[in-house]
């Protein structure tokens, strides 16, 4: 998601749907153990990851009307597994316009390859971090009853044919890993909802579920 250039970039020369920052992932994958449940309405600052790898971060405070969106947000999710996992992907999109609000450029859809530290361009180290710390804000305030967040995950290694692509996820009751992968939207778009026995096996330009 970049600003745009004053001249037009050649088709060849944006390669859409490539993802590196490897190295930086690590940092990302720590389990989590949610502490003593806090208030929904409690404030919450929020670095968000942007630039590439994280080369920007910007500070988003969650307040008590943001609380409150979550959590309406999240109530029309509290029948079951699936019905929460759609609400959260609609509190997915709220955040992710509530990011734009603090960086004040828009996320294009996926990313150019070899292209780095461009302000309020992400790539998927950058949507999997800032969609993870979502999750925790969540899981922190209770929001999340039928899932637990997992640890980011990633697939391709280059020797694969593949390059590195990472994606949060949410673990149902049964076990079942499901990624929440925003990178192939421009911000504010419905993240890739599926599970990773799916998302894993895919290249890199394929989005969405199997058939």
């Amino acid at each position: 998601m970049r600003q745009k250039n004053s001249k037009t970039r050649p088709v060849s020369a944006r390669i859409a749907g490539i993802c590196v920052g490897a190295a930086f992932a690590v940092s990302t994958t720590a389990g989590y153990s949610p502490a003593a449940a806090v208030a929904v309405t409690s404030p919450k600052l929020i670095k968000i990851c942007h630039g590439y790898g994280c080369s920007f971060r910007s500070k988003l405070t969650l307040g008590s009307a943001d609380g409150a969106r979550f959590r309406s947000i999240m109530q029309a999710g509290a029948s079951s597994p699936k019905a929460e996992r759609a609400a959260i992907s609609k509190a997915v999109q709220y955040f992710e316009e509530r990011s734009f609000q603090a960086i004040g450029v828009r996320d294009k859809p996926k990313a150019d390859f070899g292209k780095s530290h461009e302000k309020g361009q992400m790539d998927c180290v950058d949507e999997s971090t800032n969609t993870r710390a979502l999750l925790v804000y969540l899981d922190e305030r209770g929001l999340l009853k039928f899932h637990k967040v997992g640890r980011n995950v990633s697939r391709g290694f280059f020797v694969d044919g593949r390059y590195p692509h990472f994606t949060a996820i949410v673990i149902d009751p049964v076990g079942t890993k499901w990624v929440v992968d925003s990178w192939y939207k421009p911000t504010g778009g419905a993240p890739d909802i599926f599970p990773y026995e799916q998302w894993k096996v895919r290249g890199q330009f394929e989005s969405g579920a199997l058939d």
